[in-house]
């Protein structure tokens, strides 16, 4: 080996250890620097010719383990997700109240039942009568505020999602950028690794807001995509949009650098974006119409007891509410029989009406007796011919009225049923509640009457998947005067309905429902519903409970009947008693019967429709108030659990990737001693070449 030769060995050693030194300096001064990886220096054989030169420092690069950045990805993702559910949820479960002291929201049904409890004892008692009273509005008050704090959640959670959506594109944007100087820094060997650790950090907080799928460029910096392909960041970064209105489910769209094609959905299935419109479209919406049931079967529970019972005296008119319905469809489907009676101040009876539905006949007793047959399309002819003089009926935007000519009106429920309400009740003439809107969708049409919306008038449906991904919107035209039958076969059809999505269905009870087929599930919305039953009559979506806002916002429509509100004394504490002789009072004060149904009512078992996490049941009020509350319990402590568990693989995953990718002081002095001896073992040798060539000069 030449001199020359030599001197160039020995000086390629020295440059080598002096980058290795250089490389380990480093890593020992970031030992705690956050997202800082260890760097090593790649040496390699230097051949010139066929013959040894020395070494020489291909590149220094980051010390990682793609597999154990994945599972770190992973593992990061789905633990934001399930951080974030966890959170709110137990937020959610707060509003409610403290389930071991006095303010829990289920206990105010308790004071309900103990409150009209103690008036049926004295029913006479004005202060028992307000106190009943005011339970009601604690009651109706207290739901009002929670599904108002539900309500603000989700508009908090929908806030988050929109900055989320913004802080990706950002790192999006940044992780593109980094790509140039890593590129640039590899294509001259040098080291990029400050810019790879940013972008891994990057990469890091981007997957704790959405799954990504992550690959190395071979030119340098890394490619993200969706987890479906679409590019995301590498060649150019991609924009995200969060789409969503106020009644369908939300999702994100991409839209590629060059802007080029139409925005494509894309699925979020993890990260602190999922658990987030998790929460927004499923689990507080979900909350908010199992809290609209409950209140609402509550509600009905109540003036079913009500509507059966009466003033002392009797009021001049009862006033129901707007059943959406016309006449004569309102009146048909009726069975049993029910009383309607006029009574002077004193509550003795002078004019009385039995409907016998499944005869079709009215009986009128009294001043004016008669029997007079009757059909649903002449209902109210028949019942204003029947009452006389004594008293009058109408129907008007869906309301039923009926006042007497002097006196006040009382009704003996009986035997009648319609969707599995009395007469009264299902015209709702002497509800002590009342909504703002409808208070139960179970309409009590079938599939043979007149559906009643206007031909020509549409709805459209939004049909997603289960992660909010549209499938497609679909409008669908109000057909030309026909059934109930046609109606739901015109919403079902393949080409111009939902039928390749799922299926609507009329049960007995005249309730519309949605159902996804499988295997997709699709879930529905209503994005705008034009139609209308009748001119002044609710829409589809209102009529039937269709879409996401009209059910969530139903525990905010109840009220105390402003009339009992400024006088207790007008709660229906008595009953008709039609078995009394003639002259008799059949409405006595002191009567506290109706008042004794009414704290009852919490253990009549009750018809609750699928709502939240708990399905269709057949139960008790106070039952279904303890399931309920338990529902709300188990969805929180089931996101703890779920946040727990992810955490620990989050925990485990990030140990064994700082494992590879940390530094650790004791292998790094290792590496510092050897690099050391290696610079020193160049220099000598560089030393002895110079002493051999002084020898050699001296020799000349």
């Amino acid at each position: 080996m030449s001199l020359t030769v030599t001197m160039k060995t020995a000086t390629s050693g020295l440059v080598a250890a002096q980058t290795a030194l250089r490389t380990v300096s480093d890593n020992i001064a970031n030992v705690n620097t956050p997202g800082y990886v260890r760097k090593a220096v790649d040496q390699a054989q230097l051949v010139v010719n066929g013959r040894g030169m020395g070494v020489e420092i291909s590149g220094i690069k980051r010390v990682t383990d793609q597999y154990l950045q994945l599972a770190t990805l992973t593992a990061g993702s789905d633990a934001s997700r399930w951080e974030v559910v966890s959170q709110y949820m137990d937020n959610a479960q707060s509003l409610f109240g403290d389930p071991s002291g006095d303010s829990f929201f289920f206990t105010r049904l308790d004071e309900i039942w103990t409150a009209f409890s103690a008036a049926a004892d004295d029913p006479s008692s004005s202060l028992l009568r307000g106190q009943a009273v005011s339970t009601m509005e604690d009651f109706l008050s207290e739901a009002g505020r929670i599904n108002n704090q539900v309500s603000e959640l989700g508009r908090t959670v929908d806030a988050q999602i929109t900055a989320g959506i913004d802080r990706a594109n950002d790192l999006l944007e940044q992780i593109n950028n980094l790509n140039t100087d890593i590129s640039r820094a590899k294509l001259v060997n040098a080291d990029g690794s400050g810019a790879e650790n940013i972008q891994s950090s990057l990469i890091d907080e981007l997957a704790t807001l959405t799954n990504i799928q992550v690959s190395e460029r071979a030119t340098g910096g890394v490619t993200v995509r969706s987890s479906e392909g679409f590019l995301l960041a590498g060649d150019g970064a991609s924009k995200l949009t969060y789409n969503r209105t106020d009644a369908t489910r939300g999702y994100v769209s991409i839209q590629s650098s060059d802007g080029a094609g139409r925005a494509r959905a894309i699925e979020i299935s993890s990260g602190q974006l999922r658990g987030l419109m998790e929460l927004r479209d499923t689990k507080l919406p979900g909350l908010a119409d199992q809290l609209g049931e409950f209140v609402a079967r509550t509600t009905e529970e109540i003036n079913r007891a009500h509507n059966a019972a009466s003033t002392v005296p009797a009021p001049a008119s009862l006033t129901g509410r707007n059943t959406g319905l016309d006449d004569p469809t309102v009146f048909d489907h009726f069975t049993g029989k029910t009383t309607i009676a006029i009574a002077d101040s004193a509550g003795v009876v002078t004019q009385q009406v039995e409907v016998d539905f499944d005869t079709g006949a009215m009986t009128a007793t009294g001043a004016s007796p008669s029997t007079t047959p009757f059909t649903a399309a002449n209902f109210l002819t028949s019942l204003n011919t029947a009452l006389g003089p004594s008293g009058s009926a109408t129907f008007t935007n869906g309301t039923l009225k009926i006042a007497a000519t002097s006196g006040g009106v009382a009704i003996d429920e009986g035997t009648s049923d319609k969707a599995g309400r009395a007469f009264s009740h299902f015209f709702g003439l002497n509800d002590v509640i009342r909504s703002t809107g409808m208070s139960t969708y179970e309409t009590g049409l079938t599939g043979t009457d007149p559906h009643g919306f206007i031909p020509g008038e549409t709805i459209t449906f939004r049909l997603a998947q289960g992660d909010g991904k549209p499938l497609r919107d679909i409008t669908v035209t109000v057909p030309a005067a026909g059934t109930m039958n046609s109606f739901i076969t015109a919403l079902n059809d393949n080409t111009t309905g939902v039928g390749l999505y799922g299926q609507f269905s009329l049960d007995a009870k005249g309730t519309v429902t949605f159902a996804g087929a499988s295997p997709i599930n699709a879930t529905l919305s209503v994005v705008r519903d034009g139609t209308h039953r009748g001119a002044s009559s609710p829409s589809m979506s209102v009529l039937f409970g269709i879409g996401t806002i009209e059910r969530t916002r139903r525990a905010n429509n109840f009220l105390v009947d402003s009339a009992v509100s400024n006088n207790p004394a007008k709660l229906a504490f008595a009953k008709l008693d039609l078995t009394v002789g003639a002259g008799q009072p059949a409405i006595r004060p002191g009567d506290g019967r109706g008042a004794l149904a009414i704290a009852g009512a919490g253990d009549v078992s009750a018809a609750f429709t699928a709502a939240g996490s708990l399905g269709a049941v057949e139960m008790t009020l106070s039952r279904y108030a303890s399931e309920f509350g338990g529902s709300i319990g188990r969805e929180a402590a089931a996101a703890e659990t779920r946040k727990t568990g992810a955490d620990a693989v989050r925990t485990e995953a990030k140990a064994r990737r700082e494992s590879v990718e940390g530094v650790n002081l004791d292998e790094e002095l290792v590496m510092l001693t050897t690099y050391q001896q290696a610079f020193s073992a160049s220099a000598r040798m560089i030393t002895a070449a110079k002493e051999l060539f002084d020898v050699l000069t001296n020799m000349i």
